[in-house]
């Protein structure tokens, strides 16, 4: 493994942490890897995200100090760019995290840009609002896109070089910015907890087990999918999120599912450690649940689509179906109930996505950026 390069000015850059969800964890395996890395954001919740970053410097935007934005990031879409593009970075070397706004953060130096995904509310945006979303979002989104697209684009050509974390996404880079990307499978920082704190809405269920989802409740989630697939069924579910469809998914979920949100990580790997199995028919740019899952011994249920085909494996870790449909996630369980799983297979196959092995591709990728002059040498 390389040595980290001390001799660098490293930063790192990341949308908002007003969440805790993959994105935010791999702001923190950056964090791991450059511990003397000043975070910059546009906005910074410390009560809604990881609390580890409470001990980390956190460089904000002027437009925190409004708290209705810091718990509400998606009212700030209007003003987002304009605080993206006044935040400035005196740094050798920027490792930006970004879905959308931080790869347009201006520096002093190089940006290296690690994406989740180029924005969805600008190039899928059926996917990102859903069914379920008023005229008057649409309408607000239909005037600001262009614009957007614009500034987006422009931010994109700033950046020297473009990760992906899946295939995917590699994909719609090229689409959107006409950008190569490299894939660098995102790391899933898991400890295990030999004495997990217990979830007590959930504790009733630990004897018989359940089926896990854990997702931010947004629209191309898919919850209501899997949520549907457990009803008339004598089969329990666990759905660990929240987001703007949880309203929605409550007041129709049957009594089989509960519905559980802002837990610790120790709570979480309690979920982890009770459940039969991880269910997901998301339309995932990075399939991070299954991973967390194998580290825990457990195969998934899995839609085959986007970053899960990367991050998991048919009949060894995991069961697909081919639709975000309730019939064929039932059919799916159907399958997976009917299987013989290898317990010690699946948490080595976790082993490979770890904190380690992605620190030594960051160094390689600061290296590269400090040593080469043109961009064209590093694609």
């Amino acid at each position: 493994m390389h040595a980290e390069p001390s001799r660098l000015r490293v930063a790192i850059a990341h949308d908002y942490l007003t969440q805790r969800g993959g994105a935010e964890k791999v702001v923190l395996s950056m964090a791991k890897a450059f511990p003397e890395a000043v975070i910059h954001t546009t906005l910074y919740d410390p009560e809604n995200t990881y609390p580890q970053f409470k001990d980390m410097d956190v460089r904000v935007s002027a437009m925190n100090r409004i708290g209705f934005l810091r718990r509400n990031h998606r009212a700030a879409l209007p003003l987002l760019p304009f605080a993206s593009s006044s935040m400035s970075i005196d740094a050798d070397v920027v490792l930006v995290s970004s879905s959308g706004w931080a790869h347009a953060f201006r520096t002093t130096g190089r940006k290296a840009v690690y994406c989740h995904s180029p924005a969805r509310w600008l190039y899928q945006e059926q996917d990102y609002l859903g069914e379920s979303a008023g005229w008057k979002k649409r309408a607000a989104l239909a005037v600001l896109a262009p614009l957007l697209k614009i500034w987006d684009r422009r931010a994109a050509r700033s950046c020297e070089i473009y990760f992906a974390n899946s295939r995917v996404v590699r994909d719609r880079i090229k689409t959107a910015y006409d950008r190569p990307a490299r894939v660098l499978p995102a790391p899933a920082t898991i400890d295990i907890d030999p004495n997990p704190e217990v979830v007590p809405e959930v504790a009733h269920w630990a004897e018989q087990g359940f089926y896990l989802c854990i997702s931010r409740l947004l629209a191309y989630k898919n919850v209501d999918a899997v949520i549907d697939s457990f009803r008339g069924t004598d089969r329990r579910l666990v759905v660990c999120g929240r987001g703007p469809e949880a309203e929605r998914l409550r007041a129709t979920k049957p009594d089989n599912v509960i519905m559980v949100s802002d837990l610790t990580d120790s709570q979480i790997a309690w979920l982890y450690e009770h459940s039969s199995a991880v269910v997901a028919a998301s339309h995932e740019d990075y399939g991070l649940t299954p991973i967390e899952g194998a580290a825990h011994g457990k195969p998934s249920v899995l839609l085959r689509w986007g970053g899960f085909l990367d991050t998991a494996i048919e009949g060894l870790t995991a069961v697909y179906f081919d639709e975000p449909e309730p019939s064929l996630i039932r059919e799916a369980i159907d399958r997976f109930e009917r299987s013989t799983w290898d317990t010690e297979k699946i948490i080595d196959h976790a082993a490979r996505f770890s904190d380690e092995q992605f620190a030594a591709q960051l160094y390689d990728i600061v290296d590269t950026l400090a040593s080469t002059e043109t961009r064209k040498d590093l694609v």
